[in-house]
């Protein structure tokens, strides 16, 4: 990373905080192979390798820094061939399957390609890194190459990564040999803080251990060689008598094991669809490698590698997704967010009292506040959302020992709805940054150019959109049958008429008659923007909408001009500001029809629903991996074509895992009555391309049930089992 550049652009740059699209960035082109454990994750080609042949956003990352930029191995000082490259199912491991090529090992002998296989196997910890080199002789004749291994350490600050240019950085140590043998780069930020990249081999490499590593290597027919690499990442002052990491084994055995517990703790899924179940898995599996575990509980990451931090509202949304199969998440998310609520008035981190967190970094950029990112509260939706996973929380487990736990917050949350997110007193929540550098637009489409009028003008602040007043009449709603529920009959009361007068409120202000939609906003004005957006589909979601303005919202959101094949575009096609290769305007994300989803259901829309889940279920059989990524562009879906993909977006991203919890939580009207033992599934139907499904484990309170789910063709109903039953629980089909 070149340490000359501009200083960091201002929000009101185009794009100010955006990703920068580069050949460098794009990592989605070629879908890298991840590891993620707590603040440290990892990019890597197919290969193994970061950065072996070019500038990419590879390497090994830990605290928003990364620690190795550069890992790349050699056989006789040439890349091998790729013979297969994968994380494993649990997301617990990588292994890469390399062979030589045709290699003159002298000037009258050849090695002939695919007779030395090399494995790497490579697991994660937090701020560690083990990695594991077997190289086998599957010739006939003694063999002798050598392997090598090249390291770097730049040090990046992931929005240096990301493509932002620093006028200054801090200074970095040349590379030296600690005592005890291990390899050491150093740099001491202008944070004043040290960080340092420790890499140990065991056995050593030839002469002193270096950027650049050699292993001869000397093998009889049939004998192997092990290479062992551990890669630390240290902070702060060295200390003299660290604990000695867990070794490869141990390490693994710990990922599983903590994988193994969140397994418990959550709903499986077993389909007849051995594509669905594979989609299914690698969603789960990517879940629980996001989640970190905190003091408040289990917490998702948003996404690697460009989010791979805290975020609000895409934990709240990845929550609420997952809640019917999973609510210890949602409690985890609800416990850390109201551990760092904001608690005064600080305008450079968009912070009032009583606003839920948009994202938290620990870089060095954000220490010295080069970007406002270090604890910045700038979205107008984390805090009505935090609300209203509370209330949905509630209701989905009967656990009021949180609510009373979290009231404080849910109250001081209320209130920051009522005085600073209803900027002009109108009813409505508004957004309007404070922080000069902070987030122009402040909902989950945050992009600088995503709320605009008809015309592609872009509306001026302060901005209420649409799916934020529905969030925020549920979080009204929802804190009134809370209070009910504790005994606060006052409170229950003018909440829940503050929830009427703001329904009303949005029914008559952001209704489009001629659209068949709601506005995707209000500028401040108070002038719609006449847009079709995927955002009025949120509505549903809360039941905002009368049955029939909801079922034009959906009819409009199935028009071709809306629904691609693969899902729902943000934007509809026609409209001013439509791109489909846009971040906001025109693509598809995955979260974003899984919210939509959980509303046709909320209002028995069936049969789009069914339209709708097909084109998710297709488009994550169309991607690597079957794992959904963050967002796609929005091209019409055409036969013999798979969704085009959108170069920067991040792979593995929480909320579009979370989307097939929200797609199975759609199609079997899942929910919750703790206080009568029960476990309803209103009007439950499984689409054509999946006949018979079983979930096992799911829990009310301390009690269990395994169900057993088939679809009739004869009439397209559905028949429902109990398999198994531990505590005391029933089971209701409503149809």
């Amino acid at each position: 990373m070149d340490d000359e550049g501009a200083a960091p652009p201002r929000a009101e740059d185009e794009g100010g905080w955006s990703v920068a699209a580069t050949a460098a960035t794009a990592l989605a082109l070629y879908r890298p192979r991840t590891l993620k454990n707590g603040s440290s994750f990892l990019v890597l080609d197919h290969f193994g390798d970061a950065q072996a042949i070019g500038s990419t956003a590879e390497g090994l990352f830990h605290d928003d820094t990364r620690f190795v930029s550069r890992l790349s191995l050699r056989v006789a000082g040439l890349r091998p061939l790729l013979l297969s490259s994968a994380v494993s199912a649990d997301n617990a491991v990588l292994t890469v399957n390399l062979t030589n090529p045709d290699l003159t090992v002298a000037p009258d002998r050849k090695l002939l390609r695919d007779t030395v296989h090399v494995e790497r196997q490579m697991v994660l910890g937090t701020g560690l890194l083990r990695e594991r080199i077997s190289v086998r002789n599957f010739g006939d004749a003694r063999l002798s190459t050598e392997i090598s291994l090249s390291v770097a350490a730049d040090f990046a600050d992931i929005f240096e990564v990301r493509g932002q240019k620093r006028a200054r950085r801090g200074e970095r140590r040349a590379p030296e040999v600690r005592p005890d043998g291990s390899l050491v780069f150093g740099y001491r930020g202008l944070d004043e803080v040290e960080r340092r990249t420790r890499l140990r081999f065991d056995p050593p490499p030839l002469g002193t251990p270096a950027r650049d590593n050699r292993w001869p290597v000397e093998l009889e027919p049939g004998e192997h060689a092990v290479i062992e690499v551990t890669i630390l990442c240290e902070t702060g002052p060295e200390a003299a008598d660290a604990p000695s990491p867990p070794g490869f084994d141990a390490l693994l055995a710990d990922i599983r094991n903590w994988g193994g517990a969140r397994e418990r703790q959550r709903a499986a899924v077993i389909s007849s669809n051995q594509a669905f179940n594979d989609w299914f898995a690698r969603s789960a599996s990517d879940l629980a490698m996001l989640t970190t575990e905190t003091e408040a509980g289990p917490f998702p990451y948003a996404g690697i590698p460009w989010f791979s931090c805290p975020f609000g509202r895409d934990s709240l949304i990845t929550a609420i997704q997952c809640l019917w199969a999973d609510p210890e998440l949602a409690r985890g998310v609800l416990r850390y967010h109201a551990k760092l609520q904001a608690t005064e008035l600080d305008p450079a981190r968009d912070a009032e009292p009583g606003k839920i967190l948009h994202e938290s970094r620990s870089g060095e950029m954000a220490a010295l506040r080069e970007v406002p990112f270090g604890r910045y509260y700038g979205s107008v939706d984390s805090t009505p959302l935090f609300v209203v996973l509370a209330a949905q929380y509630a209701e989905r487990t009967g656990d009021l020992d949180l609510v009373r736990e979290t009231w404080p917050n849910i109250v001081a949350a209320l209130g920051w709805i009522e005085r600073h997110g209803d900027i002009d007193g109108d009813g409505l929540l508004e957004y309007d940054r404070q922080s000069v550098n902070g987030l122009v637009n402040q909902g989950w489409k945050d992009s600088w150019d995503s709320v605009f009028h008809a015309d592609g003008r872009l509306a001026e602040a302060p901005i209420a959109l649409i799916e934020v007043q529905a969030y925020g009449e549920a979080a009204w709603r929802g804190a009134g049958r809370l209070a009910k529920a504790l005994g606060h009959e006052d409170e229950a009361a003018l909440w829940t008429d503050r929830a009427d007068a703001l329904r009303a409120r949005v029914e008559d202000a952001f209704w489009v008659e001629e659209l068949n939609t709601y506005a995707l906003a209000l500028d401040g004005e108070k002038r719609p923007c006449r847009v079709r957006s995927s955002n009025a589909g949120h509505a549903l979601l809360t039941g905002l909408p009368s049955p029939d303005r909801a079922r034009r919202v959906a009819q409009t959101l199935m028009a071709p001009e809306s629904f691609c094949g693969w899902g729902i575009r943000t934007i509809a096609e026609g409209e001013g500001r439509y791109n489909p290769m846009s971040y906001h305007n025109g693509s598809v994300w995955p979260h974003d029809n899984g919210l939509i989803a959980l509303g046709m259901k909320r209002y028995g829309l069936n049969a789009q629903l069914e339209r709708l889940l097909t084109g998710i279920y297709d488009s994550a059989l169309a991607v690597d991996m079957y794992r959904l990524p963050e967002l796609f562009c929005g091209f019409p879906r055409r036969h013999g074509e798979v969704p085009t993909s959108y170069p920067v977006a991040c792979l593995p991203q929480a909320w579009a895992a979370a989307t097939v919890y929200a797609s199975l939580g759609a199609m079997l009207g899942v929910s919750f009555r703790p206080e009568e033992g029960v476990i309803r599934f209103l009007r439950p139907f499984l689409p054509a391309w999946l006949e018979e499904l079983r979930i096992e484990n799911l829990r009310l309170g301390n009690a269990t049930v395994d169900v057993r789910l088939r679809r009739h063709d004869a009439d397209g109903g559905v028949s429902l089992n109990v398999l198994r039953r531990r505590g005391q629980v029933e089971v209701a089909v409503i149809t």
